[in-house]
């Protein structure tokens, strides 16, 4: 049997956000651990970097971010450049011209929303769909459509370019529709790679600090900020913001790059979160979490609780509070800890599969 050896990730890898840039850096080297010769596809854009900048600077539009806290955005951005140069990249080409990418006898894309077309910058960008790569086999994993809901569907036209996919793996329902839909077929429903391939995030809680608990996202609603808030002062653990300015929080952790965010993560009490990858990081650490997540991540949210059947980890208005308590105060379990063993098996089968 031929294993392909050279394999090019295609993916997010240069966002200023924790979740997609660990995403990035477990899938490849997850797939280094089994033996492959992996990086990462390093596509360059002027025009998505400005975006990206732009995004980092002021996450939480309209809402626009103090000035005081610019310098700490800033020296976040500047982390997280540091770390993209740490990651194992392709020589960088034009996002406009994938056949500048290289020749790799295997192509993975994903994870993260590759395909979503709603997203603001990367979306509907044919390079993500394969187009243009010079490749023998293209493999999707864990691939997401985001928020793009499976009612709207997809166009033909890029129905015909997923054809081209030797294997098809997605990591929400809603993406497993939109391919079911659009090619008949049923696609693997597989583990982010933040779950799948954990080494690099599990690691020992920084000693010798008091118990907090990290509060990660922004555009929390009124209602999870004031709830949060009373649990806060009833427990005596205070709140630490990371990431993103929260005023609620007692502590804030702007400019933290991406490994602080795991320290921080592993040293956490309990997770409050209203994005896909604090849950995950919550999961992995096996921390008490709850999420209520933005409409811009509800699919994604949504479809993970689901498949893992952690679905009464999602609050919503009116939830009380001693069910925040029993939430806050014990991880999500043992049937959650064997679905995602279960899922893990799947996942490593369908790589096997997909790269033989």
């Amino acid at each position: 049997m031929t294993f392909p050896r050279r394999v090019g990730v295609l993916t997010f890898h240069r966002c200023i956000n924790y979740g997609s840039y660990w995403q990035a850096r477990c899938l490849v080297e997850g797939l280094r651990a089994r033996g492959y010769d992996a990086e990462l596809l390093d596509h360059e854009c002027d025009a998505v970097t400005r975006a990206e900048w732009r995004c980092a600077f002021q996450p939480a539009l309209p809402e626009r971010t103090p000035r005081s806290d610019f310098a700490h955005y800033k020296a976040k951005g500047r982390k997280f450049v540091q770390a993209f140069e740490e990651l194992p990249r392709s020589p960088g080409f034009p996002l406009h011209a994938p056949e500048a990418a290289g020749d790799y006898d295997a192509i993975v894309v994903g994870s993260d929303e590759v395909w979503n077309f709603r997203h603001p910058w990367y979306g509907s960008k044919p390079i993500f769909f394969g187009s243009g790569l010079s490749t023998p086999r293209l493999i999707s994993y864990a691939a997401s459509f985001g928020n793009h809901d499976a009612a709207d569907g997809i166009h033909p036209e890029w129905a015909a370019e997923l054809r081209r996919f030797s294997h098809i793996s997605i990591r929400d329902e809603n993406s497993r529709q939109l391919i079911r839909g659009a090619l008949g077929c049923d696609p693997e429903l597989v583990l982010d790679p933040c779950l799948q391939f954990p080494g690099a995030i599990v690691r020992e809680a920084p000693p010798g600090e008091a118990p907090y608990a990290l509060v990660y996202g922004h555009g929390l609603p009124r209602w999870l900020q004031e709830a949060t808030r009373r649990w806060s002062r009833r427990t005596g653990i205070r709140l630490v913001s990371i990431g993103y300015g929260n005023d609620f929080a007692d502590e804030q952790r702007i400019a933290a790059g991406p490994e602080e965010f795991a320290d921080a993560v592993a040293g956490a009490s309990a997770v409050i979160t209203n994005f896909f990858h604090g849950c995950v990081f919550a999961l992995v650490n096996n921390k008490p979490f709850v999420s209520a997540p933005s409409a811009y991540r509800f699919n994604k949210v949504r479809d993970l609780a689901a498949s893992l059947g952690a679905e009464r980890r999602l609050v919503e208005e009116g939830t009380s509070d001693e069910s925040f308590d029993a939430l806050l105060a014990e991880p999500a379990g043992p049937g959650v800890t064997r679905a995602i063993a279960a899922l893990r098996v799947r996942s490593d089968r369908y790589l096997d599969a997909a790269l033989a």
